[in-house]
């Protein structure tokens, strides 16, 4: 079966894009865990490869980050 691919933007409300802002798939709405994979593209910008296990959907997102200054 041949996956779909599409790229989502999100805007995290935490810092920490994890626990229940986890997606679920758009085609079955199974719930996934982990990316496939990760990039970092630019200015603070990390792009998540996910993979439906069920359905085989896929997709991107992407997440900006802020950068904490050291003093």
């Amino acid at each position: 079966m041949a996956a779909i691919a599409e790229v989502l933007s999100t805007i995290a409300s935490r810092p920490d894009p994890r626990g229940c802002d986890l997606p679920t798939c758009l085609v079955c709405a199974d719930s996934m865990v982990a990316a496939e994979a990760s990039a970092y593209l630019h200015d603070n910008v990390i792009s998540y490869l996910w993979t439906c296990d069920t359905c085989g959907y896929g997709f991107a997102t992407k997440h900006s980050i802020k950068t904490i200054a050291c003093n």
